[in-house]
């Protein structure tokens, strides 16, 4: 960012009184404008013993396959959200259960919130950001395709809890760079 939302501006880097922390700070109206992390938001959306998938029609990963998701918009929940990339995505109405996986990748400035949801009922088409979507039994999975490993992990342990009936939420964190 190099002006001001507020006034135009220039900004300045600096750490503000009471801070910690380098923001862009308005030289005139003396705004602080801070950039969070980005909220990624979707769903294990099932129907009987079937996942829900969807491959990329989008960079990045263009052709893989993923739990259908993306970013949560202002003025909506989190599950609000991953219902409504659900719908996006693939078409699918969605009854959304309860967070299940809560996964930080701090080096790219996001978190992945991926939501239990039962899917209401089996007709979906692709939206524009996917090449298509499918319903996917744990063996048919393509893990060689799939897209993120946020969504391989979420999807390994899901498999694992759905055996025994528990879904305890799931938090973790995945580290791109060496640290």
């Amino acid at each position: 960012m190099n002006f001001c939302p507020q006034c135009g501006a220039p900004l300045r880097m600096e750490i503000p009184a009471g801070d910690n922390r380098l923001r862009d700070v308005c030289a005139s109206c003396g705004s602080i404008h801070y950039q969070n992390p980005k909220m990624v938001v979707g769903c294990i959306a099932e129907w009987e013993d079937r996942i829900l998938l969807c491959r990329r029609a989008i960079e990045p990963r263009y052709g893989l396959w993923t739990l259908p998701a993306g970013f949560m918009e202002n003025e909506e929940t989190t599950a609000e959200g991953a219902a409504r990339e659900t719908l996006e995505e693939t078409g699918a109405r969605v009854e959304v259960l309860g967070l299940y996986s809560m996964i930080s990748l701090p080096d790219i400035n996001q978190v992945y919130l991926l939501f239990r949801a039962r899917i209401l009922h089996p007709d979906f088409v692709h939206g524009e950001e996917s090449l298509e979507a499918g319903l996917f039994l744990e063996q048919e999975i393509p893990w060689q395709e799939m897209a993120f490993r946020t969504v391989r992990h979420t999807l390994e342990r899901y498999f694992q809890d759905r055996r025994s009936g528990n879904y305890p939420l799931y938090e973790s964190q995945i580290y791109h760079r060496p640290r």
